[in-house]
C-alpha cells in the first residue's frame, strides 16, 4: 500500500470499450480526484506497454511516496510527446486505461478496479466513440491488450471487478 503521507490512488483498468473513461470521470467528479487517462499518454497505436510504464514510473511511483508526479501527454496529430504535466500530491488521483494494472503497480494503489464487459459491446462502444479513426487499429490494439493482460495478470490484481451496463 502507498505510504500514509500520500493521497489515495485509484487505478481503473479494462479492455477497450469497457466503460473506463465514463466510470472514472464520474468517480473523479464525485471524489474530487485528479484524473489521468492513459489514452492521453500512449505513444501511438503500438504504445500500450510504453504508456503503461511511463505512467507507472513518472506518476504512480512518486505519488505513492507522497510526492508530486508527472506525465507527458502524447500529441497524436504531431506524433510526438507534449510538455510535462505535473500532478500535485495533495488530492486523490485516479488513473484509467488499459495497462494501468501491472504487476509493479500492485503495492502503489489503494484501490484497483477492473471493468469487465462483453466483447461485442466493447467493440460497438469503442467504434461508436472513435469510429473511422479506431476501426483500422481495433485488432492491432486488441492483440496488445491480450498480451499485456496475460503478462501482468491484470484482472487478478484488481481489488474490485465490475461489469457496467
Amino acid at each position: 500500500m502507498p505510504s500514509s503521507a500520500s493521497a489515495e490512488i485509484t487505478l481503473i483498468d479494462g479492455r477497450s470499450g469497457a466503460g473506463k473513461t465514463v466510470f472514472a470521470a464520474e468517480r473523479a467528479r464525485t471524489e474530487g480526484s485528479y484524473l489521468v487517462s492513459l489514452d492521453d499518454v500512449y505513444p501511438g497505436w503500438d504504445g500500450l506497454d510504453a504508456g503503461s510504464w511511463h505512467i507507472h514510473h513518472h506518476l504512480l511511483v512518486p505519488r505513492s511516496q507522497g510526492l508530486p508526479g508527472r506525465y507527458r501527454p502524447w500529441l497524436w496529430a504531431d506524433a510526438r510527446p507534449g510538455d510535462w504535466v505535473s500532478i500535485p500530491a495533495d488530492r486523490p488521483l485516479i488513473v484509467e486505461g488499459c495497462g494501468v494494472l501491472r504487476r509493479e503497480s500492485l503495492e502503489l494503489a489503494d484501490t484497483r478496479v477492473w471493468l469487465e464487459q462483453d466483447d461485442q459491446i466493447r467493440r460497438e462502444r469503442a467504434l461508436g466513440r472513435d469510429g473511422d479513426m479506431y476501426a483500422p487499429h481495433w485488432t492491432r490494439w486488441a492483440l496488445q491488450e491480450e498480451r499485456f493482460l496475460a503478462l501482468h495478470e491484470s484482472v487478478a490484481l484488481a481489488t474490485e471487478i465490475q461489469t457496467l451496463g
